[in-house]
């Protein structure tokens, strides 16, 4: 009787330990979903962007891989169709052209989990955006030039291109923060056009200027409006690279300090005119949550978990406005999330 007893247990013994063997072979022979964080062009400001993607890949278990297109929307479709042939299970992606893209990545959803940041495509069967409200940054930039300029005067809007929708959204709201109009909805966007001059009260948007991220013509579309219009009061750059090619376009004509800069994003040139009391201020993106947050989401999709969607498909990251009396710090903090 007793015998029986013993080897009852040592089965029950044998069987708990397999069991947690499996469920521990099981864990350690899942396959790590593989995700990939595509971006709209090359730019430090995704580096920052990459760091969080790193961050993600370790905290959920998964491969990653950032690519950054070269040669506009032809590349980075090239890069998409190889990542779905080669198979992958979530894909994050800051579309070039909001609208023409439309089909492209909804040819792509029906083949993995794909999902938006930095620009969004919201026509598109894309599962969710992750980005800051572009109106309302711009709206805040906006407020920018106003403490640049508070007595009024022209401005000049620089940025890469006006397809993306995230271009579009940023330069309405300056336009609208500087001509003192009602907030307008997100989903029902009024657009001036581009190449209108645009009068208010106190403020005068003289034109937008685009480049298509080629970084020659931002510097020369900067000097040309300096040299074009000797009243200019204000530049504002929409994309990472546009404040730092006016910086360099206005210590070149001498006038640093002289006419003022607004800016977007991260770029060491903005942050040390900042420092300097060249630069306004600038609004940061923090991209590092882009790629935290892109990761997170696809890692549970890939796994199964549709709870991880936000809510109404838009994860809002805060903006981080930089002044002078906060720059050091934000240099700081910046450093560290580039390993620096």
């Amino acid at each position: 009787m007793t015998f029986i007893k013993l080897n009852s247990r040592l089965l029950y013994s044998f069987a708990v330990v397999a069991l947690v063997g499996l469920a521990f072979t099981g864990f350690a022979a899942e396959k790590k979903p593989k995700i990939a964080y595509v971006t709209n062009g090359v730019d430090p400001f995704w580096n920052v962007a990459s760091a969080g993607v790193k961050q993600a890949a370790a905290e959920f278990n998964v491969d990653t891989e950032v690519l950054m297109p070269t040669k506009g929307i032809a590349d980075q479709k090239r890069l998409i169709e190889t990542l779905l042939v080669r198979g992958i299970d979530g894909i994050a992606i800051s579309p070039i052209d909001a609208q023409n893209q439309v089909e492209f990545i909804n040819q792509a959803a029906t083949q993995t989990h794909v999902i938006t940041h930095d620009s969004d495509a919201p026509n598109s069967k894309r599962l969710a955006f992750i980005g800051m409200n572009n109106y309302v940054a711009g709206r805040t930039c906006g407020k920018l030039v106003k403490e640049a300029i508070p007595n009024g005067g022209k401005v000049m809007i620089f940025v890469g291109r006006l397809e993306q929708l995230n271009a579009q959204q940023r330069r309405q709201g300056v336009i609208d923060e500087l001509l003192d109009r009602p907030e307008q909805s997100l989903s029902q966007i009024n657009y001036d056009p581009a190449g209108k001059e645009l009068k208010g009260a106190k403020y005068t948007i003289i034109s937008t200027r685009t480049d298509n991220f080629d970084r020659a013509k931002a510097k020369s579309n900067a000097e040309d409006a300096i040299a074009a219009y000797p009243d200019l009061a204000c530049m504002v750059g929409l994309f990472a690279y546009n404040p730092p090619a006016c910086i360099e376009a206005l210590k070149t004509a001498g006038k640093l300090g002289k006419i003022k800069v607004a800016a977007f994003d991260e770029a060491d040139a903005t942050l040390d005119a900042i420092a300097a009391g060249n630069a306004q201020g600038t609004v940061s993106q923090q991209p590092n949550l882009y790629g935290y947050h892109s990761v997170r989401i696809l890692a549970g999709l890939a796994r199964g978990d549709k709870s991880v969607l936000p809510k109404d498909g838009f994860l809002e990251v805060p903006i981080v406005v930089v002044r002078k009396n906060n720059v050091d710090v934000f240099k700081t903090n910046l450093k560290k999330l580039r390993g620096e």
